[in-house]
Parts: C-alpha cells; structure tokens; sequence
C-alpha cells in the first residue's frame, strides 16, 4: 500500500481537529460574551452619582423635620428599585434599598469613612474618591468595601453628617462571570462530543471491523476480511492485515494440495511396490515347497523374474529418492559449462545398443552457438537418459529419436522428438505427474516416475520442460534452459 497523505493521516486528523475544536468554542465564548454584553446594556443601568445626592438630600430633610422618622421604612419603600443603593448610619444601621446584607467588609469601609466624615465632607459634595481611604488596592469597584468609581452622599442633619447613601454599581463580569461559566462548559462538552464523533467515530468502526476481522481468522475463518477504506494509518493496518489474511489462505490451501498429493503418492507407491513384491512372493513360495518337483529350466526362469522384479524395485526406491530430494530441496546443484556434444554422446552411447536392437535411428543434433550448456552435468544427463528412454519404449522398429539442441536468448533449447504413435491432447497436462498411466500404451516399463525427476531436475535448473504431441505423429520432449 502507498505511503498515507498528510491530509488522511489520522495524527493530522486529529492535531487538526483539535486546534479547529479550540478555535470553535473560544469563538462561541466569544459570541455568547458579547450577546450578553449587548443585553446588559439595554437594561437599566446603576444609579448616577446624582441619585446618590438627591437621595443623601431627602433623607437629611426628612431627619431634620423629624429626628425620629422611621428613614428605615421609606428607604425601603421609596427606592426598592434602585438596586445596591445602601444607607450606613452613623449609629451603625445598615438599610439596603433591595433588602439584601451588604458584606462585612464592606459596611467597616464605609463606618471607617463615617469618623472622618466631617473632613471628608467639608461641603455638601455628594461625589468624591473613596479609593483614597481604606478602600484603596481593593480595585475599581470589585472590592467589598467603598472604592473607585463609586458614587457616595452625605445625610446631614443639624450640620453633622448622620449617614453616607453609597451607590456601588455591579461589575459587566460580576455579572457574567457564572453565565458565561456555564456557557462554557456547555460549549466543551458539546464540542469534546461532537469531536468524538467526526474524528474518532469512524476510526472506531474501522478499527471493530479490524477487531471481528481477526476474532474470526482466529477461529479458522480465513475469508475474513477488515475494511480498508479511510486512506489513514487504520487503513494501512487493515490493508496489511488482510493481505496477511490472504497469505495465510493460499499457504492454508497449499498445505491441504500438499497434503492431498501426500496421500495420492502414498496410495500410487504402494500400488507400484505392491505388484512386484506380489510377484516375487508368489515366485518364491513356488520354490520354497518341498514337495513341487521343477525342471531346471522353470527354476532358473523364475529365479530370473523374481532378478527382475527386484531390480523394478530398486529403480522405484532409487527414483523416489531422487525425486524427493530434488522436489525438497536437499540437494545443491553442480553448475558449471557443460559441453553439449558429449553430454548427448554419454547419452546415445548408453541406449545405441537398445535403439539398434529395436531397429530405431538414435540421432544428435548440436546447432551453432549451442555447444555450451550451462548446469549440473550429471543431472541434466540423466534427464536426458530418462527421457530417450522414454522415447524408445514408445517408438517402434523403424522409427528416430533426435536428440536436438539449439540457441533461442536467452535460453538454451534441448528438445527429444520420437515419431511413435503421439500422446492424446487430453492427456498431455498429466504427462509430468507421478505414477502416470493415463495411455497404458505409455505405462509399460519404468517406474513411472521418469517424467516427474526430469521435471523436477529441469525446474531446479531455473527452466522449464514442456511436451508437444499428436497422436499418430510422433511426440518431443522440450527442455528450456537460461543461459547465465
């Protein structure tokens, strides 16, 4: 699978996602801040320093027509809609125009700033700077106590300051703060969940898809296969886990071909030892009875076919052998350069005698530039052994068999034709298989495994070996070697 872009990796995904997730909810904090704000200013606003005044001049009439007026009560009912507007008197009442508790703190500021109310108030100014008092440091207007930018008037009576009206407006984040708070953690937990879902969610299906996917290969299911979609580092992931999955099945299917051709070549050779030990022991317990009177001549005949079958069986041992230790990679080749005209002169004078005796022409053929063939010397000769052998039992008097080599880049061609009676088309895909005798006509003698140890020599060698036949005109053996 191809190197992931950037903009499918899931690392970016979610780098990305998450400074987009910050962005957004400091966006909405921001928006709902400024609703807000836009709100508040629509609404009734604190009480202007004026109020104050007025309101530190009514009450000192009030109290100077009647000392004993119950100021606490009209206070209350008179400005209940101006909000924090308090009244502290001198002799420690405290009365709140919305009947709340002012704080402590705040109320000892103000009685502090009532002993030095008659140089503090050296004129009926309802407006001055209390920051310059206890109250400073406390910040404008966010301390407990009278501070900065607070508006204050004195209630005097008889000329003597009895009280001080103080004014203290709320602060915009005061009042914001615990909304804007809420707002807040709504927005993250909003955002974290919604990024969740765009950014983990599909991630996490892909991976469950991974997960079931490799429950059931677990189990033996080996068709099991993980969603690859994404183009991201999970995909990567299922892509390398399904074609692991892949390999798993065809190595799973070549163990259960390797398995079924284990069987098959058990069952064949025991069929092929079966009939010469058959044989021989018959042969044998012919001999062995004490009371069967032979002739010489029947003794020595079937001394010699018991010879016989026990050389078969030899051949058979000796070429499953050697086909298992070619097929199973047992044994390392010899290469070298191997001249051609004498590898195919071992080959002619080993069956000459054979050939002439059966009245079929044995011939070589070395073309040009097809004097050196490069390989195991004793290997390819006994491929060809094998299949001029071949070629004779299938050829009849009269016959030729040529043995042929020529120069095709980049390979070497070594082709075995005979003019017998050809192989049926049907057949010819079988021809290389162990044991065949798909044409009895082509059984008879060998071990029947010839074929296959040319095949398998062939095959080691890095080529290939093919056949090519039509019945009734001859049949040739075709050995592709590269050159190096």
């Amino acid at each position: 699978m191809s190197k992931t872009a950037w903009y499918r990796s899931l690392y970016w995904r979610i780098g990305i996602g998450f400074v987009l997730f910050l962005a957004g909810v400091l966006a909405a904090q921001a928006f709902a801040m400024m609703w807000l704000i836009s709100r508040m200013e629509m609404a009734p606003g604190p009480p202007p320093p004026v109020v104050t005044r007025l309101v530190a001049d009514e009450l000192s009439a009030l109290l100077e027509a009647n000392p004993q007026f119950d100021i606490e009560e009209y206070f209350r009912d008179e400005y209940r809609e101006q909000p924090r507007l308090v009244a502290v008197m001198a002799d420690g009442r405290v009365i709140s125009s919305d009947s709340t508790t002012p704080p402590e703190d705040f109320v000892a500021a103000a009685r502090a700033r009532l002993m030095n109310a008659e140089r503090s108030f050296p004129s009926r100014e309802s407006r001055f700077d209390l920051g310059r008092g206890r109250g400073r440091g406390r910040g404008r207007g966010r301390g407990p106590g009278p501070g900065r930018g607070e508006s204050v008037g004195a209630i005097r009576v008889n000329g003597k300051v009895a009280g001080l009206v103080i004014a203290t407006p709320r602060s915009p984040f005061e009042q914001l703060g615990p909304m804007l708070a809420g707002i807040g953690l709504l927005l993250v937990a909003g955002g974290t969940a919604g990024a969740a879902l765009l950014i983990f969610g599909p991630v996490r299906r892909r991976l469950r898809s991974l997960e079931e996917s490799a429950r059931r290969v677990g189990a033996g299911d080996l068709s099991a296969r993980a969603r690859e979609d994404g183009g991201d580092e999970v995909a990567a992931v299922a892509h390398t886990f399904n074609e692991m999955t892949k390999d798993l099945a065809s190595r799973s299917e070549q163990l259960h071909e390797a398995d079924r051709a284990r069987r098959a070549l058990f069952a064949d050779v025991s069929h092929e030892l079966m009939t010469p030990l058959t044989a021989m022991r018959g042969y044998l317990e012919t001999l062995g009875m004490q009371n069967l009177t032979l002739r010489e001549d029947t003794r020595a005949r079937y001394l010699s076919i018991i010879g016989d079958e026990t050389q078969k069986l030899e051949r058979l041992v000796g070429d499953l052998l050697d086909l298992s230790r070619l097929e199973g990679g047992g044994e390392s080749l010899d290469l070298q350069d191997v001249p051609v005209e004498s590898l195919f002169g071992r080959v002619a004078a080993r069956h000459e005698r054979e050939a002439d005796s059966s009245g079929v022409v044995l011939a070589t053929i070395v073309a040009p530039g097809a004097e050196i063939v490069y390989g195991d010397p004793m290997r390819l000769e006994q491929a060809l052994q094998n299949l001029a052998a071949n070629a004779l039992r299938h050829t009849p008097p009269g016959g030729r068999i040529d043995i042929s080599a020529a120069s095709q880049p980049p390979d070497m061609v070594i082709t075995v034709r005979d003019s017998g009676c050809g192989i049926p088309p049907e057949h010819l895909p079988f021809v290389f298989d162990r044991f065949y005798k798909a044409d009895p006509s082509r059984g008879a003698g060998g071990s029947g495994l010839g074929l296959s140890i040319v095949k398998a020599i062939v095959e080691k060698h890095g080529g290939t070996a093919t056949v090519e036949s039509e019945p009734g005109r001859g049949t040739a053996f075709v050995i592709r070697l590269p050159n190096p």
